[in-house]
């Protein structure tokens, strides 16, 4: 029995490859918390600028070869075009020329974080073989391709990409999060104390409202803040013409969550900075706004989907669901089709329950595709309340075009969800651990930043 409805396209492939990549290497990913004030002198006021600085020479930064050596190890202009091109392919292929050389100097400083994080695992003795980079990529294939690596291999040659690259970008995630369980979360430490408060706050909201947020979070000092705004607005232009949230946050963000393709999880709004949590108590799911000043930079903000704590949500019901579907024959006028729809609704709509779906379908030339696992919430927002109104054996108003053919949704069964208990004790300690342990990380790679050798060919 087929479990999905439609094939995916080649930028939903890239999206998902991405998105699959982020949860086969997850970290508790934590939203951006307000800067404290900087202990290393690395504050822009420590460093005495001039207000009006005279610039000697012609040397544009920003100009430069895709090329850098990195504590002797090269990174290549065909590594930043492989790992650009999944970027690009993910967002459809809609990426202005100025945007193109904004993203590859991107791409070119994480590939750089990237080297120092695998170097310093090796130093450290915690570097990743080969075998467990192909064992997260099989991971991938799988969730993306049905099991078949190979498939994967020639998608990514496809789009420009290679699958060395890919692993390259696994290797780096692995080394890292490895590097960080041993030098790092030996020496982090929540206390029962601290855990029992945070489930006393847990009950006492419960029925209030959780929000799941993807974060693209952009540093700024004073000084920088003008350029960083700019940047921010750029990306908001991209996202809203298509581009994969996924794949920027991946690519731009700052925060922990880049690695995790910016998804904070499931928060309550008193985990935000008051500058976020105002717009996102006014967001609607899919919806994304932004550019949101802080103190310390700048976010734009995604919501994924939000729910009530701790209660149940009619949307985590299991359905069971057949698609019914027609299609127009390429160069069908409207009128034709506008005809074959109509008489495709009247007799779909006598149809009697599920058991008819197929003899029905065939009298009129149609499709059935069965899905016995599908989550309402996963379902196109739009369908979500239709759906969740139907009694079984019935089915969705016909919805669809021209291009790709009228269909209906018929519900052959529904699990409703049990009440939420929310995390466990364990759970909820290893959460509050791990969102610490991403905060340090973000130091552990600034120190690592400051103290290498970085040459640009």
């Amino acid at each position: 029995m087929k479990t999905g409805f439609r094939m995916l396209s080649v930028p939903a492939r890239a999206a998902l490859v991405l998105g699959a990549l982020a949860v086969a290497i997850a970290p508790i990913a934590s939203a951006q918390t307000p800067a404290e004030p900087a202990d290393d002198g690395s504050a822009g006021a420590a460093l005495n600028l001039p207000a009006n600085p005279t610039i000697f020479g012609k040397a544009d930064p920003h100009v430069r070869r895709a090329t850098a050596i990195v504590n002797g190890e090269i990174i290549t202009g065909t590594d930043v075009d492989q790992r650009l091109a999944l970027i690009v392919s993910a967002n459809g292929g809609k990426v202005a020329p100025e945007e193109m050389d904004r993203l590859r100097l991107q791409v070119l400083r994480n590939l750089i974080d990237e080297t120092l994080q695998i170097q310093e695992a090796k130093a450290a003795n915690s570097d990743v073989d080969e075998e467990e980079v192909a064992q997260t990529f099989n991971r991938v294939a799988q969730q993306n391709f049905g099991q078949n690596p190979a498939a994967l291999e020639k998608y990514l040659t496809s789009i420009g990409s290679s699958s060395a690259s890919l692993k390259r970008q696994i290797k780096g995630e692995l080394a890292w999060q490895r590097l960080l369980r041993r030098n790092v979360q030996p020496f982090i430490n929540v206390s029962d104390g601290e855990v029992r408060e945070m489930m006393d706050r847990l009950k006492a909201a419960k029925g209030t409202e959780e929000y799941r947020i993807g974060e693209i979070y952009l540093s700024a000092t004073a000084e920088t803040k003008p350029q960083v705004l700019a940047n921010a607005q750029k990306i908001l232009e991209q996202l809203k013409g298509g581009g994969s949230f996924v794949a920027y946050a991946r690519q731009y963000s700052q925060s922990s969550s880049a690695s995790v393709g910016g998804d904070l999880g499931w928060i309550r709004l008193a985990q935000l900075p008051a500058e976020l949590a105002t717009p996102a108590a006014q967001m609607s799911p899919g919806q994304l706004v932004g550019p949101i000043e802080l103190a310390s930079g700048y976010s734009l903000l995604y919501l994924i989907d939000k729910r009530q704590v701790l209660t149940a949500d009619p949307r985590d019901a299991i359905l069971s669901l057949k698609q019914i579907s027609i299609a127009f024959p390429k160069g069908t006028a409207e009128k034709d089709a506008a005809a074959k729809a109509s008489e495709f609704a009247k007799v779909v709509k006598e149809i009697k329950g599920c058991g008819g779906a197929d003899a029905a379908a065939v009298s009129l030339g149609a499709t059935v595709v069965a899905n016995d696992q599908i989550r309402v919430r996963d379902l196109p927002t739009a369908l979500q309340d239709t759906i969740l109104k139907l009694s079984v054996g019935e089915t969705t108003p016909p919805f669809g075009s021209i291009e790709d053919g009228v269909r209906v949704l018929m519900l052959c069964g529904r699990d409703d969800p049990k009440v939420e208990s929310g995390p466990n004790f364990e759970q909820l300690q290893s959460q509050m651990e791990d969102d610490r342990v991403n905060k340090r990380a973000q130091t552990y790679l600034r120190d690592l930043r400051r103290d290498a050798v970085i040459e640009y060919n």
